[in-house]
């Protein structure tokens, strides 16, 4: 069996369409048709059904489509792994995220590391955490970044750090200087939140109940960015993880300040990892520069409140 047949195939079962995966691969209809008699001369059953309306995988199509993937990617994650022979010199790393706010912690680390690794690639999917742990156990994604994810089977944890929410305002807000908030002085701000499918919003009404406080937003939105254009327009304040809008606290566009009394959200952000599979060179580099980078940043904030007047 040529692996070229199961790679048409692979692609079938994904568009749905021999047009479509055709367009794909960048080769005529009849190439693919071809490489699916091929595969079907081989395992001796049809595997698709063909009609006005598309095509149809057989019982026996279902079965090899569910294993198909899967032998491409274990097939591509051995190649990176040859590849790693040369060093850093070419490679990919697939990473899953679920929630804007992880997106958008990733993104500072992404951009570092790939300007000092220029020749890697990188593709990131935004999904939900159990879409995520799948990808992982199906080998499409070589690493998973999970926030407010429930601990699940077939994953291994390499790396947890914790987050706090802050409470981030306009950079000339009259709280902007100050060292730290009550909740129940942000209950009286006008206040744009997440929606509640959020596990951060659920987590925020949970930590003003047991003041007695119903927080009545004036925005919701599950845009992290309307939350941030929100804040940076004086429409709203919201809470955030400084680190998602470090660049505009460092312009002096957005304020970040700690909520008092210990008082504050406080999260545990995974990074995890296939427990029966070798991260590629490449992809174990990036959880190395993962790590130091969340420990830098939370040593740097350490040190940062560690100056604060008494």
């Amino acid at each position: 069996m040529q692996l070229r047949a199961l790679m048409y195939f692979d692609e079938l079962v994904r568009t749905s369409s021999m047009r479509a995966a055709a367009e794909n691969l960048n080769v005529a209809p009849t190439a693919v048709s071809r490489q699916i008699e091929n595969l079907e001369h081989y395992f001796g059953t049809t595997l698709v059904e063909r009609s006005n309306r598309g095509i149809r995988l057989t019982a026996a199509g279902e079965l090899l489509a569910a294993r198909a993937g899967r032998t491409l990617r274990e097939l591509e994650h051995v190649h990176q792994l040859i590849d790693d022979l040369q060093g850093l010199q070419r490679g990919k790393v697939t990473i899953y995220a679920n929630g804007a706010t992880v997106a958008n912690l990733l993104a500072p680390v992404l951009a570092q590391f790939s300007l000092r690794y220029p020749k890697l690639r990188f593709e990131v999917a935004i999904t939900s955490a159990r879409q995520a742990i799948e990808a992982l156990a199906s080998a499409e994604a070589d690493l998973v970044v999970t926030l407010f994810a429930q601990k699940m089977a077939g994953v291994k944890v390499r790396l947890r750090s914790e987050i706090t929410y802050e409470l981030i305002t306009w950079g000339n807000h009259p709280a902007a200087g100050r060292p730290e908030i009550t909740l129940k002085e942000i209950a009286t701000l006008p206040l744009a939140l997440p929606d509640k499918t959020f596990g951060a919003r659920q987590a925020f009404e949970e930590q003003f109940a047991k003041l007695g406080i119903e927080l009545d937003p004036v925005f919701v939105t599950g845009s992290l960015e309307m939350l941030k254009e929100l804040v940076l327009r004086e429409a709203a304040v919201t809470l955030l993880p400084a680190l998602t809008v470090q660049r505009e606290v460092d312009l002096g566009l957005l304020a970040a300040i700690p909520i008092s009394a210990g008082k504050g959200v406080r999260t545990a952000i995974d990074l995890c990892v296939a427990p029966d599979r070798q991260l590629s060179y490449a992809a174990g580099k990036l959880v190395d520069f993962i790590e130091a980078f969340m420990h830098g940043a939370e040593h740097a904030k350490t040190g940062s409140r560690s100056k604060k007047p008494v």
